[in-house]
Parts: C-alpha cells; structure tokens; sequence
C-alpha cells in the first residue's frame, strides 16, 4: 500500500474529528443550529459543485487529447458519464439527506452534552449498521460481531459514566439526540454504498450535499442568506465546516479507499474519534479523565478489531491458495 493512499484516509477521517470542535465554538459566538448546518452545507455544496466541474472539464480535455490522437471529430455525447437522468439526480439527492439529518440531530446534541461524549455516542453507528443488516438479511452475529459489540458497549459507558459534569450526569435529550445521530449516519452508510456507485465520486457527493440543503434550508429557512449574519464570522465557521466536513473528507477518501481496501479504511476512519475528544480537551478546554480516555481506547478497539479480524481472514486465505 503507497503511504500517500493511507494519508489521504487517515487525514479525511482525521477532518470529521475537527468539526464538533467547530460546532461548539460557533455556539459560543451565538449563532443557531439551522445557521451552522446551513453554512455548512452551503459551503461545501459550492466547493463540491467546483469539483464536479473542474472533474468535467478535464474529462473533456483528455477526450479531446485521446480524440486528436486518433483524428476523430469531438464527441459532444462522449462525455455521458457525467450525464445523469433527473431520476439518477432526485436519488442521489435523496439518498444525501441522511448526511443533513445526521448533521442536524449531531450538531444539537452538542448543545446539551460535551463534545467528547457527543463523539462516542455517534461512534454508536458502528453496531447499528451491524444490527440492521443482521435483521434485513435475518443473520444471527457471529462471535467476532457479538465480541466487538461487547466492547463497544464497554467502552461507552465507561467513557460516558465516567465523564465530564457532576459525576457523568448529562442531559437525556443530548444523549438521545447523539443515538440519533448514530442511527442516521448508520442509514447513510448502508444507502450511500448502494446508490449509482458507477458515477464518479465528484458527480455523487455534488448531487447528494445538494440534496442535504434543501433539506436543511426547508426546515431551517436561510434568513442569514438576506439579513446580513452571512458576512459575519458565521461565514468563517462555515466555510471551515463545508471545508473539513462536507469536501474534503469525500475527495480524500475517493482517492485512497479504492487503493487501500473498505477493511483498512474502517480501521483509519476511527481517528475521528481521538481526535475529536483530543481537541474537546485542547480547544474547549473540557475535562477528559483517564478512565474516559480508556473508555475511547475500547471503543477504537471495538471499531478496529473487526477489520483487523477480516484482514487477518483474507491473508491466510491468500497464503493458502499460494
């Protein structure tokens, strides 16, 4: 595996860790929850529509090159792949909402718990996703499932428990706005993995975070788009969100997943979360334990092992047929 490859997915899964950072800071300037989402998406829908173009118009220059080459006239239609049906776009769109959803429930749950927390208990997708495959394809766990979401659990309440605010007591509706969280993150993965995933990357992610602002901007009208609150600093919070949340972290891991494999992907994804606890301590100055930071260490275990478990799986099978 070419280190750059590796980089790309450690540093995309690294970027989702700065955002609840992010988040809370924008909380302490004033600004709302529709007004942090919505910049956010905003943003990143601009830079990734800039993508999608600048992907388009170097297709067609090498279309171009390879056309010189051979003679032929330019094809205006030899650039279909970057055609989609509006069927193909309003499913993409659809299949985007998750993410503003996932966003939406993540981001409030930051209004009532720490960001440390907040981070683990959206970290719970891990064993969602596993337990509504198991009851779609009617599969009982087998034991390295059930082990991992042993120590899943484990390390959440130990992490949780043992945490932040008078003896770990934090507010049930942050709690559950994080599970939400979990829930649907957990939807995005299992439909984004599914949707057309014969268009490019650039085309996908376009149409999908379009998709997550209408949404956003259906449930929260974009009045900081008229009044002038988008010239503030609400602009900087949500370019840096766009940024490290909805751009770089799908072009990253567009490059270097397809080289290192789904397995060693999940297993550098889980970065997101000691960073994100990490910079809750630094930047927000929250109180981080021993025992909490065990509790992240299980549940990094409980994200890795499984990969691992696969891995090892797939190289002895190497071994034996050579």
């Amino acid at each position: 595996m070419k280190m750059k490859y590796l980089l790309s997915v450690f540093i995309g899964a690294a970027s989702y860790g700065i955002l609840s950072t992010i988040v809370v800071l924008a909380y302490g300037h004033g600004y709302q929850l529709g007004e942090v989402v919505g910049t956010q998406l905003l943003t990143g829908c601009i830079l990734a529509w800039m993508l999608a173009l600048y992907t388009k118009l170097k297709e067609r220059r090498k279309l171009r090159e390879e056309q010189g080459k051979s003679g032929n006239s330019v094809n205006a239609t030899a650039d279909a792949s970057s055609k989609l049906t509006w069927k193909q776009r309003l499913l993409l769109m659809l299949v985007g909402t998750p993410t503003a959803i996932t966003g939406l429930v993540y981001y409030h749950s930051l209004q009532y718990i720490p960001a440390s927390l907040a981070i683990i208990l959206l970290f719970q997708f891990t064993w969602i996703t596993v337990l509504i495959q198991a009851i779609s394809k009617r599969q009982r766990p087998n034991r390295v499932t059930l082990f991992t979401l042993v120590l899943l659990f484990g390390g959440t309440l130990l992490a949780a428990g043992l945490t932040g605010q008078a003896g770990g007591r934090f507010s049930a509706i942050g709690i559950t706005f994080g599970l939400l969280a979990a829930v649907s993150y957990s939807m995005f993965v299992l439909f984004s993995g599914k949707a057309m995933t014969s268009i490019k990357p650039a085309y996908r992610s376009a149409w999908m975070i379009t998709g997550g602002l209408v949404l956003v901007f259906i449930l929260f009208p974009p009045h900081f788009l008229f009044n002038g609150l988008l010239w503030s600093q609400l602009l900087v919070f949500g370019f840096l969100l766009g940024f490290f949340g909805a751009f770089i972290p799908p072009v990253l891991f567009a490059i270097g997943v397809p080289h290192i494999g789904e397995d060693m992907a999940g297993i550098l994804g889980a970065v997101e979360l000691p960073v994100a606890v990490l910079l809750s301590s630094l930047v927000l100055h929250e109180q981080v334990t021993m025992l909490q930071w065990i509790g992240v260490i299980v549940v990094l275990l409980g994200v890795i092992f499984p990969q691992l478990t696969k891995l090892r799986m797939r190289a002895t099978g190497e071994k034996r047929l050579t």
